[in-house]
C-alpha cells in the first residue's frame, strides 16, 4: 500500500468515528507527529559539530549578519 492509498484508507476509518473516538485519534496522530518531530531533532542533534552551528547561525540571524533569499536569488 503506497502513502495515497494509506491516506485515504484512514480518511474512511475517520469519517466513521464518533466525535469521542475522533477525539482519541486526534490526540494519538498529534502524539505520533510530535515524537517523529522529537526523534529527527535527536538525529539532528548526533551529528557533529551540529549544536555549534546552529549557535552560529542563531546569532548571525540575532546580529543581523544575513541576507533574504532575493539578494541570494539576485546573487546566484
Amino acid at each position: 500500500m503506497n502513502t495515497v492509498e494509506i491516506r485515504q484508507q484512514i480518511q474512511e476509518y475517520v469519517n466513521k468515528l464518533s466525535p469521542e473516538r475522533l477525539l482519541v485519534a486526534a490526540d494519538f496522530l498529534a502524539y505520533l507527529a510530535e515524537r517523529e518531530d522529537n526523534e529527527a531533532t535527536e538525529e539532528l542533534l548526533k551529528i557533529e559539530g551540529f549544536k555549534e552551528a546552529l549557535a552560529k547561525a542563531k546569532k548571525n540571524v540575532e546580529e543581523g549578519k544575513v541576507i533574504s533569499v532575493d539578494q541570494l536569488q539576485r546573487k546566484y
